[in-house]
């Protein structure tokens, strides 16, 4: 069995350098003019490990650039994934979030808090070795999306739970006392 690997601060680091090093030779080879909005983007997507929404991206590009709409924010962000400069993840969850990673590689979401995190599946891209079909669909590219629960959300649910009980009626008959006194 192949071995999950969550990419660390560092890796995510090296990784957004070496990208953001990049951006504007990438950039004037696809015809799409260097704006310092469009810079103000890519460094805040490549300075989050956590996959950001538009919004959150929005938060930090204003921080330098306070005249920038979210529509604006918006519309560099889809066009970075339409040329491969950033990808979308979580598709059919409550909000588009976004990536700066755009080597391969897959992500472990938390069912609670939402918080996305790349992990490394060294064997994944075995799984559709040879394959350019699926009975009526042509395959593009795939990514594992695995549900978990974070270390954080694990905590909160622990505090939450009352120490274990031998019998229901012993939480009621407690809380019953407690509501007395």
């Amino acid at each position: 069995m192949c071995e999950l690997r969550l990419l660390d601060r560092r890796w995510h680091e090296r990784y957004s350098v070496q990208r953001l090093s990049d951006f504007v030779t990438r950039c004037r080879k696809q015809g799409i003019p260097v704006t310092p909005q469009r810079l103000a983007v890519i460094e805040a997507l490549l300075a989050s490990e956590k996959h950001p929404s538009s919004d959150q991206i929005c938060t930090a590009v204003r921080r330098r650039h306070p005249h920038v709409s979210l529509a604006t924010v918006h519309r560099i962000l889809e066009q970075f994934c339409e040329v491969g400069e950033a990808r979308k993840v979580t598709r059919l969850h409550d909000v588009a979030r976004y990536d700066g990673n755009v080597e391969p590689h897959h992500h472990v979401v938390c069912v609670q808090c939402r918080r996305v995190h790349d992990v490394e599946i060294p064997d994944a891209d075995k799984l559709l070795e040879g394959a350019a079909s699926l009975g009526p669909f042509s395959l593009l590219r795939f990514s594992v999306e695995i549900e978990g629960l974070c270390r954080d959300c694990q905590r909160r649910k622990a505090k939450r739970r009352p120490a274990s009980r031998s019998h229901p009626s012993e939480t009621l008959r407690e809380s019953q006392e407690e509501s007395k006194g």
